[in-house]
Order: structure tokens, then sequence, then C-alpha cells
């Protein structure tokens, strides 16, 4: 399936300069959706273990977060901005391609040794996914993998992530 014809593009969003990947148009389409979570399932099905935990990234990241979880018989993590959880949080700052951020998880939404895979909707600098490591590994939880639907390669994020298992569906090697 070609998930780029999925994808709309929109120019000047969030802020001037900025190519935004749209994936709105992608969850409206049932097959492509279906596709994205069967791909992502089947990477890590097949992996010695399959994660205790799936963590996912505010908010996009739920929307495939809580179907891989369901999917994978595995317990579901939110990673919200500050003051959005209501339990004792870990929280960790980090720099975005248009700015800089913070994301928080519960301190006890990871049991030490767990296997976790984090996903989120798009792999940009790695910033976001690098704080999300750093929150799973304060806890003690084991990254096993880190999943994307969107990765903009030209944005070399993934050499934030290395020593990482990262799984990515699209990949924008230059900006189109």
């Amino acid at each position: 399936m070609d998930l780029k014809a999925c994808i709309r593009k929109i120019p000047d969003f969030p802020k001037k300069g900025i190519l935004f990947y749209d994936i709105t148009t992608l969850l409206k389409d049932q097959a492509a959706l279906k596709h994205v979570i069967d791909q992502v399932y089947e990477h890590y099905i097949k992996k010695e273990a399959a994660p205790a935990k799936i963590v996912a990234v505010e908010s996009r990241g739920f929307i495939f977060g809580a179907a891989l979880a369901y999917k994978l018989h595995a317990g579901f993590v939110p990673v919200r901005k500050p003051g959005k959880l209501p339990a004792k949080t870990l929280s960790t700052s980090y720099a975005l391609e248009y700015g800089k951020d913070s994301i928080c998880m519960h301190e006890d939404a990871i049991v030490q040794g767990e296997r976790v895979l984090i996903v989120d909707d798009l792999l940009a600098t790695g910033g976001t996914a690098k704080a999300a490591i750093d929150l799973v590994e304060k806890c003690g939880g084991k990254v096993i993998g880190l999943a994307f639907v969107v990765e903009l390669g030209f944005l070399r994020g993934r050499e934030k992530l290395k020593g990482y298992d990262v799984f990515s569906l699209v990949n924008y090697v230059k900006e189109e």
C-alpha cells in the first residue's frame, strides 16, 4: 500500500517555513489505518517477546498506540504534556524541530524490567522519542523498539536513537 499517497502535505504549518505531514487523511482511510496497525504488529510480534507496555506520545501517537496495545495484548501508557496526568509524574524536556517542549509519564506506569514499545505518529529530529526513552528508562523499563508511521529522514532524528530498534512505515528522505 502506498501510504505516502494517503498523507496530505500542508506548507507553513504550524509556522512559516515548516512543511506539515498531515496523517488525518491516512486515519480516515480504513484500509490505510488497518495497514499501519497490521505492519507495526507484524514487526513487533516476531520479536523474542512481545512488549508488556505500549508507551504512546500525545496526541496522535495515542491513536496508533491504543490499537497496538489491544492487538499485542499489552498495557497502554500515555505520555502527555505537563499538567495533563493526575498522579505523580516524571518529566523531561527536549528540543523540537521548531521549539522546545516537555513530556510527562506517571512514575508508576512501567515496572522494573518491563519490555516497552514506544509509538508515535512521526519521527522528526528525534527529540520527543529520545525524551520518551528517557522516561521509560527512568522507570526501569527496557525499550525494545520505537515505531512511527512517518519518518522525516532528512531531519536525521534516527541518529538520536542509535542502539534502539527504530521502525517506520513511510520515510521522506528529502522534504517533498
